[in-house]
C-alpha cells in the first residue's frame, strides 16, 4: 500500500518554500522505516563519464553520458558458422541506436570444433582457418567472416572486445605427467597455428605449485606462474594479447572466470597490451569485486547491482537500491548489466534496463533482450537516454517499496537528468529537488505528457506510470 503524501496549499506554499532544507523531502510520514526520503549523495568525484579508450583504429568517440556496450551473443547461438556474420549484419543499427561497444564470444578454436560456444580453448591462433578439432571455421564461422565484423565496427564507430579465456584449456592430447604419475590431456604441442605450444609443464600441478586460485571443470588449468605461459599470454610481439590487438584489431578484454587465478595476470596483461578490459568475477559482495578490480587495474561486472536489482524488481522492495553497489563504490571499474548468456534471473527486465541506463558505470544490453525478448523502441529511448543526458554524479532522493527516484547531476554543460521508477499498479507524484531553477522540463521517456516548472529553490513535482518509470530533464 502507498504512503499518504500530501502537497500544501497555495496559501502555504511560499513558507514551504522557504523552509525545505536541501536534504528534506516534504512527507507526513518520516518515522516510517520502509520510507527513504534523505537526499544521499551516492558518488563524489568531478563528475566525468565512464571511458572505455579509443579503438585501435582511434575512430571511437562516446556521447557525454559514456558509453553502451552490447552482448554480441547469448549461450547456444545457432551452429553452422554463420554468428559472425549475424552479427555484422546489425552493426550499423547498433550503432544508429547509439551502442558504443560489441562483445565477442570466445574467437578461438575448441575442443568441441564447429559445435563449441568457446569456453573450452584448443588454439588461441585458430580463429576457424586451419582443419582442427573436427573443422575449419568454429562455431561462429571462418576467421575472414570475423575480420569483416571487426572491420565494419570500427567503421560503424564502434569497439569490439574479445572474450578471453585463459584459466584453463582444453583438447589436447594424452602424455605421461610425471606431476600426478599418470596421463593427462596436457600436450598441446601439436596446435596447427604452431603458437603457444604447451604440454604438462605449463599445467597445474607442475614444478610451479600443486594449484593455482581456482580450477573449472576438470579441464587442464594453466600455470600462469610459469614465464614461458606469461610470455605466450602477454609478453611477446606475438603474444596472444598483442597477436589480438595489433593483428585482429580488438580494443578490449572480457577475461572469463577470473576465479580461477590471481588478480595480477589480468594486471600484467593489460599493463603488456592495454586496451579496455573487464573480468567476471562472479560474486555479491562489494569488497570482493573492489578488492579485485583496484588489484587487477580493470573494470568488473557488477554483480552486486545484478543481484539488487532481481530483489528489487522481481520482489518488491526498492529500498535494496540504497544498499552497496560496485557502481557506487567506483563507478569507473564497474560494468553493469541485467542478463548475460550464463545468469538470467531477472524477469522484471525494463526497470532493471532504466536503471542501469540512467545510472553510473558501463552498462551492458544483452543480445536477447535487445534482440528478442523486450521492446526494442523503448531499449533504444533508454540508450539515447544514456549517452546523452546520464551525465555527473549520482544523488538518491527518495525510495520506498515501490518508488525509487535518483538524480544525475550534470557534467560539462549537461544538465543531467532524475530518473523516477514506480512498481506500484498506480500514478504517483512527488515533489523532488532538482538543479535546475525556474526552467521547464519534460519526460525524455514519453510515459508523461507533463511539462512541468521547476520552481526558484528547484523543487518540482514529477509524476510516474505505474509499474514503469520516467526519466526528466531540462526540455532543450
Amino acid at each position: 500500500m502507498k504512503k499518504a503524501y500530501y502537497v500544501l496549499s497555495l496559501l502555504a506554499l511560499g513558507m514551504m518554500n522557504s523552509c525545505r532544507t536541501n536534504d528534506e523531502v516534504i512527507s507526513e510520514n518520516r518515522k516510517d522505516p520502509g520510507v527513504h526520503d534523505k537526499i544521499v549523495n551516492v558518488t563524489h568525484h568531478d563528475g566525468h563519464p565512464f571511458s572505455t579508450g579509443t579503438s585501435t583504429t582511434g575512430k571511437f568517440v562516446a556521447g557525454p553520458g559514456g558509453g553502451v556496450l552490447m552482448q554480441g551473443f547469448y549461450w547456444d547461438v545457432p551452429d553452422g558458422g554463420n554468428w559472425w556474420n549475424t552479427v555484422n549484419s546489425k552493426l550499423t543499427d547498433w550503432s544508429n541506436a547509439g551502442i558504443g561497444a560489441v562483445w565477442l564470444p570466445p574467437a578461438s578454436k575448441a575442443q568441441n570444433g564447429a559445435y563449441s560456444m568457446g569456453y573450452d580453448p584448443t588454439d588461441y591462433y585458430d580463429f576457424g582457418n586451419y582443419n582442427q578439432n573436427g573443422s575449419v571455421e568454429t562455431r561462429f564461422g571462418s576467421r575472414a567472416e570475423l575480420e569483416a565484423l571487426i572491420t565494419k565496427a570500427h567503421a560503424e564507430n564502434m569497439q569490439v572486445y574479445a572474450d578471453i579465456v585463459i584459466n584453463h584449456n582444453s583438447g589436447g592430447q594424452s602424455e605421461y605427467n610425471p606431476y600426478v604419475g599418470s596421463n593427462t590431456w596436457t600436450n598441446f604441442s601439436g596446435v596447427a597455428s604452431g603458437k603457444f605450444p604447451r604440454n604438462y609443464n605449463d599445467f597445474y600441478k607442475n614444478s610451479y605449485g600443486n594449484n593455482d586460485e581456482g580450477a573449472f571443470g576438470g579441464f587442464p588449468d594453466l600455470c600462469h606462474a610459469n614465464p614461458y605461459v606469461q610470455d605466450w599470454l602477454w609478453g611477446r610481439d606475438d603474444s596472444v594479447g598483442k597477436y589480438y590487438k595489433n593483428v585482429m584489431k580488438f580494443d578490449g578484454w572480457r577475461f572469463d572466470y577470473v576465479k580461477g587465478f590471481g588478480a595480477w595476470v589480468v594486471n600484467n596483461w593489460n599493463s603488456n597490451v592495454g586496451g579496455f578490459s573487464v573480468g567476471e568475477l562472479w560474486d555479491s559482495n562489494v569488497n570482493v569485486l573492489e578488492s579485485w578490480a583496484n588489484n587487477a587495474n580493470s573494470s568488473v561486472f557488477d554483480f552486486a547491482a545484478y543481484y539488487k536489482m532481481d530483489e528489487a524488481f522481481d520482489n518488491g522492495n526498492l529500498n535494496v537500491l540504497n544498499d552497496d553497489m560496485m557502481w557506487k563504490r567506483n563507478p569507473f571499474k564497474a560494468v553493469t548489466f541485467v542478463a548475460n548468456h550464463d545468469t538470467d534471473i531477472i524477469y522484471n527486465k525494463m526497470p532493471a534496463y532504466a536503471y542501469i541506463l540512467t545510472h553510473e558505470g558501463y552498462p551492458t544490453i544483452f543480445y536477447r533482450d535487445y534482440e528478442e525478448w523486450l521492446n526494442k523502441e523503448r531499449l533504444n529511448n533508454l540508450i539515447w537516454i544514456h549517452n546523452n543526458k546520464a551525465t555527473g554524479t549520482t544523488s538518491i532522493l527518495y525510495t520506498d517499496t515501490d518508488e525509487y527516484i535518483a538524480r544525475r547531476n550534470g557534467y560539462n554543460g549537461n544538465p543531467g537528468l532524475v530518473v523516477y521508477i514506480n512498481m506500484s499498479s498506480s500514478w504517483q507524484e512527488r515533489w523532488i529537488q532538482t538543479n535546475w531553477a525556474s526552467q521547464q522540463i519534460k519526460d525524455f521517456t514519453g510515459n508523461s505528457s507533463w511539462y512541468p516548472t521547476t520552481q526558484g529553490d528547484k523543487w518540482v513535482k514529477i509524476q510516474c506510470p505505474p509499474n514503469s518509470y520516467s526519466v526528466w530533464s531540462l526540455n532543450q
